[in-house]
């Protein structure tokens, strides 16, 4: 019954921001955004210590109070162009989005090896898949495997609407279909700031080792593809930015671990540039370093 009115909780939710004009929608998310920051004071201490390390230590805890709380501001917009987007919606959506270095994109189509597009939790990122897919680099994703069976198909629904394919986290075949994708020249996206199965790679990431997502880095040695940082941010107002980062040129060593490590670390320092133009669209809420140990998720 609860896993019932959890979906059915999400479906209202979409019908009423469903009917938003886009700037009701954006505020009304930023509204609820800022009064999850007023009731959810026992995770502040994480975030303050999130941005800290993000911003520097120069910043005043004033500075920092005010990022955490446009944390929660981004991350009320996100889910609120979530529950509103419609393919009707798609070409003007599609119509806002300031596009910068997708030249890169381009010229990996015509290389046709295969894109590997490497993105943080960063803004709306499943905008990126929308533009993607309107140039023709339609991706496959991968996407959580959510305990209430109902709620993932409805996020698959929205995202295969976006013009993002999907393989779930639990599908035993999903390692299998992105190297297919890839082999073929095909474009596969996934989110690579933050290790969420325990059995990522170990690199820096904003001062201090932490594990990473092993699949870009791993697949782009594997397949030849080229692995693309990209960072999608909401504009002040309507829309969003879209910055595409040069192939990361991952260094062949002497041994497979090695050239791993080594990527990996190319990897963390780009996506440490796309989080840092805006730390407060990062929507990273849980524990993600050795030292968050004791802060609740």
């Amino acid at each position: 019954m609860k896993k019932l009115l959890a979906y059915f909780g999400f479906r209202f939710a979409a019908a009423i921001f469903g009917a938003f004009p886009e700037s009701w929608m954006r505020h009304t998310g930023e509204w609820l955004g800022r009064r999850g920051a007023a009731r959810r004071s026992d995770k502040r201490p994480l975030l303050r210590g999130h941005m800290r390390r993000v911003m520097g230590p120069d910043k005043t805890e004033a500075e920092i109070e005010t990022a955490v709380d446009r944390m929660y501001e981004s991350y009320g917009r996100y889910w609120a162009e979530t529950f509103w987007l419609r393919p009707r919606r798609h070409q003007a959506v599609s119509r806002r989005v300031e596009r910068i270095g997708f030249e890169h994109v381009f010229k990996a189509m015509d290389e046709g090896n295969g894109i590997i597009f490497a993105l943080p939790h960063l803004g709306s990122w499943e905008v990126a898949g929308l533009i993607a897919d309107e140039i023709g680099a339609r991706v496959l994703a991968v996407a959580e495997d959510l305990p209430n069976e109902r709620i993932t198909a409805w996020f698959v629904a929205i995202r295969n609407q976006l013009g993002i394919d999907i393989v779930l986290t639990t599908d035993p075949q999903r390692r299998s279909k992105l190297i297919r994708t890839l082999k073929e020249g095909k474009v596969i996206a996934l989110l690579a700031d933050r290790d969420v199965t325990g059995s990522g790679l170990t690199t820096e990431f904003f001062g201090e080792e932490t594990k990473m997502p092993a699949g870009p880095v791993g697949l782009a040695i594997l397949t030849g593809a080229a692995l693309i940082p990209v960072g999608v941010y909401f504009k002040k107002g309507a829309g969003h930015r879209i910055e595409v980062h040069a192939p990361i040129e991952i260094p062949e060593l002497e041994t497979r671990d090695q050239t791993v490590e080594a990527g990996a670390a190319l990897m963390a320092g780009k996506l440490e540039e796309i989080i840092s133009r805006d730390p407060t669209q990062w929507h990273l809420f849980q524990p993600n370093w050795p030292s968050d140990v004791g802060y609740r998720a």
